[in-house]
């Protein structure tokens, strides 16, 4: 019995060793890759392939759909560098090597929001609906975002939707909106921060909104009718003062007939009395 356990151990050790490399030998390829979360500088990514499924025949490195660089390396190691590491170099990076079948990792390059107005002024007139935006596009999304009024002094006071129905406000991860729906000159007009936030930090900007009175829409419309007013009067006032000057031309030509008469009479008494 003893001896019979005695070989039973000393063939479990080759079991395991076997179950351990069976399973070795059908998971999926190892790659090692580095993950980003630097604000600012520099930064190498890489991706080292542990025990490839075939020789390799080259690598691809894409950042989303766009492909970035591709090579006829046969190395497991590839490596891209970002140069400089800000809101626009942000995002979802792929290594991908050219094996059979193909094998990738990714790689997520992580910056805290930079958030922009779209326009840094807005324009509106008193009694429409203004809408402001800011948008970021840094990875990762932005998770919340806050606007704020600032005062005359500085101070920031939050505009909350819930509390007054004129302010509506409307955002995704990469986009915000505050729509005011009746602008009102005294109140509404100043400047305006949006305030995005992830798990990296927060960032804001500042939109200016300008409002208009209501008589500014009526300013154009108003100054082609003194143009046209203007324009009329000259014209009154030209041809009131020509008529008179006028008048002894008219004369003049009324008179040339009469003289034209006296001659054909003179020419008719010489004729009579040549006939005498």
């Amino acid at each position: 019995m003893v001896a019979a356990e005695m070989r039973i151990l000393q063939l479990l050790p080759a079991v395991v060793v076997l179950l351990i490399r069976s399973e070795a030998s059908s998971a999926d390829p190892l790659i090692i890759t580095n993950s980003s979360e630097v604000t600012s500088g520099s930064d190498l990514l890489s991706c080292n392939l542990i025990d490839p499924p075939s020789p390799i025949s080259g690598h691809i490195w894409m950042k989303g759909d766009k492909v970035l660089v591709k090579d006829s390396n046969p190395g497991t190691l590839m490596t891209y560098n970002i140069s400089q590491v800000n809101s626009e170099s942000s995002g979802v990076y792929y290594c991908i090597f050219l094996t059979d079948p193909e094998v990738n990792g990714t790689i997520y390059v992580s910056v805290p929001p930079h958030g922009m107005a779209y326009k840094e002024t807005e324009a509106g007139n008193e009694g429409d609906v203004g809408v402001l935006t800011c948008k970021c596009n840094s990875y990762p999304p932005v998770e919340h975002w806050t606007w704020y009024k600032r005062s005359s002094d500085g101070v920031l006071t939050l505009v909350v939707s819930d509390v007054d129905e004129n302010y509506v406000v409307k955002s995704s991860g990469s986009k915000t909106e505050l729509r005011i729906n009746k602008l009102d000159m005294e109140k509404d007009q100043g400047e305006y921060v949006c305030n995005g936030t992830n798990y990296l930090g927060s960032t804001g900007a500042t939109v200016k909104l300008r409002i208009r009175s209501r008589l500014a829409a009526l300013w154009p419309f108003l100054g082609i009718v003194a143009e046209v007013v203007i324009l009329v009067t000259i014209i009154f006032i030209y041809e009131k003062r020509r008529k008179p000057d006028e008048v002894p031309d008219e004369d003049d030509g009324g008179s040339a007939p009469l003289k034209s008469n006296t001659s054909m009479n003179h020419k008719e008494n010489i004729r009579q009395r040549n006939s005498n």
